[in-house]
């Protein structure tokens, strides 16, 4: 029977903004002087570069930057470090953008909850179901989800950055399911990827996928969640 339930983040609960809508905010607000038509074209090269994180990944991975890519979760140096490369190596023309782009990624403004994100987690609360966030990332979500006002809704925030652990390893979901007072096979993992979020089963848990898709394209995703309790 399934008493409490992990979620992950990005891609399930939230979905950060488009690379077009992430450049032209921090373009604006910089006051670059810069065309529509500039603005589109780089921001199909960021996206191509994999340059916003929670975005698309790297078309191609600069081979100096494989290790720091694998690794860019356990650490908000690495994070940081590996996302701003992707961005100049993108050949970004306007270099003061670089750090303002990054540090655009991670305000409450660049991310927005799937439209049954708060719903659900009203109803897990109201059945007495306790929460967990299980995150692969480099920053602290947690603003984030006091922005949206569902800060209340989660018992407790699990990222690896912090644990210096990531998904698909067991540690991270053996501490999540500690923090809930539960036992894994007493615990149901959501998430977006089959190899991260997938690595839960090892450890007894059930899981369940969602589709990572624009916030307008999966009005409905986490509505079996509810039902699988």
């Amino acid at each position: 029977m399934i008493k409490g339930v992990m979620f992950d983040f990005s891609g399930t609960l939230f979905r950060v903004e488009p690379t077009a809508g992430w450049l032209s905010a921090v373009a604006a607000g910089a006051g670059t002087a810069a065309t529509a038509a500039e603005l589109a074209v780089w921001a199909e090269r960021l996206e191509e570069a994999g340059a916003l994180p929670g975005g698309a990944s790297p078309v191609r991975l600069p081979e100096e930057l494989t290790e720091l890519w694998e690794a860019r979760d356990l650490s908000a140096e690495d994070h940081r470090a590996v996302y701003t490369a992707l961005t100049r190596g993108s050949g970004l023309p306007w270099p003061e953008l670089v750090e303002p782009l990054y540090e655009r990624h991670y305000t409450p403004a660049a991310w927005q909850p799937y439209p049954d994100t708060v719903s659900t987690l009203r109803e897990l609360r109201e059945r007495g179901v306790p929460v967990a966030v299980v995150s692969n990332i480099g920053w602290d979500l947690r603003p984030v989800f006091r922005h949206h006002g569902v800060d209340g809704l989660v018992d407790a925030y699990v990222l690896s950055y912090e644990e210096g652990v990531q998904k698909p390893d067991a540690p991270i979901f053996a501490t999540a399911c500690e923090a809930l007072g539960l036992p894994p096979e007493a615990v149901l993992m959501v998430g977006d990827s089959r190899e991260a979020d997938g690595g839960a089963a090892a450890l007894g848990c059930r899981v369940h996928f969602v589709e990572h898709l624009p916030v307008g394209e999966r009005p409905d995703g986490l509505a079996e969640v509810l039902r699988l309790l």
